[in-house]
């Protein structure tokens, strides 16, 4: 019997998983917004949100979803192995597993992701704030930088668009 999963049961399980803590599209559209409007003066939130979707549809993208969460899920629940458990639960400054998860997504976009993942990791507008409030019982130590890599993602792409846009308007 060989392994087959079904990529629809995937992508079904990402989008759930990301509501189940909290995260919309729209939440994600937010910060896709955020960093492209000051280039783009006729951008909408629906291209936002449109981005966001595609970025969604990728199965790396859709990976480092589901892992990034179920090992926030197991360091709240006090699963992990120590010293591991303490890192993720108190999202350990010098742990960086969580950014490199996020840029196997920022990757598939280009350089231009990169960049945009840089900067709002550090300044976390929108709905990073709350994932990144280290009060509550829930840990977001994968979800807050994965949500940020989607985001860029989604701007990047935008960004692509608009470019080729250009060039084919002659602009």
């Amino acid at each position: 019997m060989t392994y087959s999963l079904n990529s629809k049961k995937v992508a079904e399980a990402s989008r759930a998983w990301l509501l189940s803590r909290g995260v919309r599209i729209e939440d994600i559209a937010e910060l896709t917004y955020f960093l492209q409007k000051d280039y783009y003066e006729t951008l909408i939130m629906e291209e936002c949100v449109q981005s966001v979707e595609q970025v969604l549809t990728k199965r790396e993208v859709q990976n480092a979803v589901l892992t990034g969460i179920q090992l926030d899920l197991l360091a709240e629940e006090g699963k992990l192995l120590s010293p591991l458990q303490e890192m993720i639960e108190n999202d350990e400054g010098l742990y960086g597993c969580d950014e490199i998860l996020a840029l196997s997504i920022v990757n598939v976009y280009g350089s231009i992701g990169m960049t945009n993942f840089g900067y709002i990791d550090k300044i976390k507008p929108g709905i990073l704030k709350m994932l990144n409030d280290k009060t509550g019982k829930h840990k977001h130590t994968f979800l807050d930088d994965i949500v940020g890599a989607i985001a860029a993602a989604a701007s990047s792409r935008i960004a692509h668009r608009k470019q080729e846009e250009r060039e084919k308007g002659g602009h």
